[in-house]
C-alpha cells in the first residue's frame, strides 16, 4: 500500500524483530493515518530536499515495541515516528535540516557518532524539540541539542 510517491506501508512496517519473533507488526487503520502524516508533512520534504530516505524503524506494534527494549510511550507505536537516514549526507546534516525545517514534534540525533535520527510528527505536540541520546552508565539519556556543527 502506497502512502506517498516514495513511502510505502511495508518500508514503514517492516521489523526484523517481529519476524524473528513471530510477532504482529500490523498498522490499525489510525496507525496508518499517522504513518501518512508523518510521510506527508515530513519524509517526503525530507527526501526531496536531501535525497533518498532510509529507514531503519517506523510503526511498531505494543509487542515489538517491547521486545525491543522501548518504552510504551513511543511514539512509534502510534505511528509518529521513525529512524532514518538519507543517503550519501550525515546524519548531523539530517537532524540539523529536519530541525529548521519540518513541522516536527522532535528530532533526535540517537547515538553519535553512529547511530540514526528519530523524527517525530505530532500536530498536538508540535514542540520542534531537538535531543542528543546518549548512553551514560549503560542508560539512555537525552539532552536538548541545538544545530550540530
Amino acid at each position: 500500500m502506497k502512502l506517498t510517491d516514495h513511502f510505502d506501508l511495508d518500508e514503514l512496517t517492516a521489523s526484523q524483530t517481529a519476524d524473528r519473533l513471530g510477532l504482529d507488526n500490523t498498522p490499525t487503520p489510525e496507525v496508518i493515518a499517522n504513518l501518512t502524516a508523518l510521510c506527508v508533512h515530513v519524509l517526503e520534504p525530507l527526501r526531496e530536499a536531501l535525497g533518498q530516505v532510509l529507514i531503519s524503524s517506523g510503526y511498531r506494534s505494543p509487542a515489538v515495541n517491547a521486545a525491543i527494549g522501548s518504552g510504551p510511550t513511543s511514539q512509534h507505536v502510534e505511528g509518529r515516528a521513525a529512524d532514518l537516514s538519507v543517503k550519501g549526507r550525515s546524519l548531523d546534516e539530517v537532524f540539523n535540516w529536519l530541525l529548521a525545517h519540518e513541522p516536527v514534534d522532535q528530532v533526535i540525533r540517537e547515538f553519535p557518532p553512529g547511530g540514526w535520527v528519530h523524527v517525530s510528527h505530532d500536530p498536538a505536540r508540535h514542540r520542534r524539540q531537538g535531543l542528543m541520546a546518549i548512553k551514560v552508565d549503560g542508560k539512555v539519556v537525552y539532552r536538548a541539542q541545538g544545530p550540530l556543527a
